[in-house]
């Protein structure tokens, strides 16, 4: 391939916005940027003097590729939606990436029900949140649960009921399924909670304000006590919760770097309510600075989630007038970026820049004990360079049954929970692991061969000589080299803390002392592969014996097996059923009834 000619290469950019790619010999993208003026910024590359960083990703570029947008607000989005498809080595990575959960009331319904819920917000219903963390909307949950009984059961268990629960007992709950409430009653709970939800929680006091005094004028005293009790306790959350002087809907951003690491700290104040905050650690290059961080940060996590009114930054984003303009078309309303606060904002600003520079500084204590750990383990095992990529796997099965494989991966930072992967594992002799981990291997490194997957500097593997010895082979017919493998079998007795490493090509294992950093990152490597693959094999176990009974049997449609699990109460007593029994079922001849019995009692329990 001939070698790159920026000055050639400039010569056919337009002057006009869009996204650029810079990509290396091997295809991969190395960095994806936005530009208002393509030729001018990309050209920029090549005619200054860079910093560190940037003369060794230029080094590296074989080409560029340009994509031309109408505007540089389109370029936003494109420049958001590569990074987070392609995950260039040289931008700011945002890697927590899932969807947040909002509190949903199914206000369709004639007695709407009121739950958690994460995903795609298009159905009926009202959705308030985000929340930062489940645990927050759970708590919520119980708070309205206590103040408004509205029901927040499953509709399955609503619509089956013949008497009241346990929650109306609790006086959680004032039992519409059983037509224990009127609707306007109801009705009114739902609005308060709307109300509360929607941070006025003023009205909702006025009104059981009003509602007590009736109530005591007409000699109700435990129905205005009752009032009396909720009215104390929206107050005392008030108190607790109300942004003095910030009221509507909000963010609060703050950042820290250091010594390479980059954290971002979110806090959500919806209708002037503290929801709580979330911590997060972009993957950034060391010589990123905060202005820079913060606009990476904003236009990917921003744009395809709810938009604020306000976004407060505890140092001005880049670009941040070109983010206002996109995030205010996407929100259809006007959407501000401000770092320069005072009173109140300036306040809660400040404890947000506390909270970066806490989480960072654990960040930082984590990968210190992290890092010493892999060093130790780097000298234990001999190896020249600290791993940058291990991956670890394990089998899972109950006698034969259900095997599942697990890999899971750590790198430099720790555990990369999304790039682990389960193997259903099939056509083997039930309970050969050897013939498990050489099937998933094969499988594995393939996709790896094919670079599909990057390939590991270590593979540790749960078991002793002989799985080392059905892994290397199974590599070796593929013809991977070049990587470290290791087998973490168990010791004397079993007992932990005595594991024994396995070294591929060495006669006699290393055992490690129990308190050697290197093996306690072993054990929790080789405990998370355990933990990912007995998961999975339950999973699997489970659904194969709550369901492939029936489905192997012809004639066995959703109805008919949705008939018998409801007849006999499910798969247990289903078993036991004769044919007798069986042949009673609406739908159910005496034939299949034969059939169903057979399948159950012609297998090993």
């Amino acid at each position: 391939m001939a070698p790159f000619d920026p000055k050639a290469f400039l010569e056919t950019v337009p002057g006009r916005p869009g996204v650029y790619r810079m990509v290396d010999a091997t295809g991969t993208v190395l960095y994806v940027g936005k530009a208002k003026d393509l030729r001018r910024r990309v050209g920029s590359y090549f005619n200054r003097s860079l910093n560190h960083r940037l003369q060794v990703m230029v080094s590296r570029v074989a080409s560029v590729e340009v994509t031309v947008t109408h505007t540089e607000g389109e370029a936003l989005l494109l420049e958001n939606n590569l990074i987070k498809a392609l995950k260039p080595r040289y931008n700011v990575l945002l890697r927590d990436d899932k969807s947040y959960p909002f509190l949903y009331l199914s206000t369709q319904e004639v007695f709407p029900r009121l739950a958690f819920y994460r995903g795609s917000r298009k159905g009926a219903g009202r959705y308030f949140g985000p929340y930062p963390s489940a645990s927050s909307v759970r708590e919520t949950l119980q708070l309205l649960q206590k103040l408004f009984p509205v029901r927040q059961c499953e509709d399955a268990f609503y619509r089956n009921r013949s008497r009241p629960c346990l929650q109306h007992q609790m006086h959680r709950c004032t039992a519409p399924c059983v037509g224990l409430v009127s609707v306007e009653e109801y009705a009114r709970d739902v609005g308060r909670t709307i109300l509360f939800l929607e941070g006025k929680t003023n009205e909702v006091v006025a009104e059981l304000g009003e509602r007590m005094e009736r109530a005591a004028q007409s000699l109700e005293f435990e129905r205005a006590a009752a009032y009396r009790d909720q009215i104390s306790t929206l107050q005392r959350i008030q108190e607790r919760q109300y942004v003095s002087g910030a009221g509507g809907d909000l963010d609060i951003l703050a950042c820290a770097l250091e010594g390479g690491v980059a954290c971002v700290q979110v806090f959500y104040i919806r209708a002037g309510r503290n929801l709580g905050n979330k911590t997060f650690f972009p993957s950034a290059p060391e010589e990123v600075n905060e202005p820079v961080l913060l606009s990476a940060f904003i236009s990917q996590y921003y744009l395809d989630k709810p938009v604020p009114a306000e976004i407060l930054c505890s140092v001005a984003p880049e670009d941040g007038e070109l983010l206002e303009t996109a995030l205010s078309e996407r929100a259809g309303r006007r959407v501000e970026i401000r770092a320069r606060v005072r009173g109140e904002r300036a306040r809660w600003l400040q404890m947000a820049r506390g909270n970066a520079q806490l989480g960072l500084r654990s960040r930082l204590a984590s990968q210190a004990g992290y890092a010493g750990r892999l060093e130790a383990l780097r000298k234990a095992l001999g190896l020249e360079e600290l791993p940058r990529r291990i991956e670890c796997f394990d089998v899972s099965h109950t006698g034969g049954e259900g095997t599942v494989a697990s890999c899971v991966v750590f790198d430099q930072d720790g555990p990369r929970k999304s790039d682990y992967r389960r193997f259903n594992v099939e056509g083997i002799t039930a309970g050969d692991d050897y013939a498990a981990l050489r099937q998933v291997l094969t499988r594995r490194y393939l996709r790896i061969r094919e670079g599909e997957v990057p390939a590991p500097d270590l593979l540790l593997v749960d078991g002793g000589r002989g799985q080392v010895a059905a892994v290397a082979e199974a590599l070796g017919e593929l013809g991977v080299s070049g990587l470290a493998l290791v087998g973490i079998a168990k010791g004397p007795e079993r007992r932990p803390g005595l594991e024994q490493l396995w070294l591929y090509g060495c006669n006699s294992p290393v055992t490690l002392p129990g308190d050697s950093p290197g093996m306690h990152l072993v054990e929790q490597i080789r405990d998370e592969a355990h933990r990912f693959a007995i998961t999975g094999h339950r999973l699997r176990r489970g659904k194969a014996r709550t369901t492939s009974l029936l489905e192997g049997i012809a004639g066995i449609g959703p109805k008919r097996r949705q008939r018998l699990l409801r007849q006999f109460g499910g798969m247990q007593e289903l078993g036991r059923a004769g044919v007798e029994d069986l042949a009673r079922v609406e739908g159910i001849s005496r034939q299949l009834a034969e059939q169903i019995y057979s399948a159950f009692h012609g297998q090993d329990p």
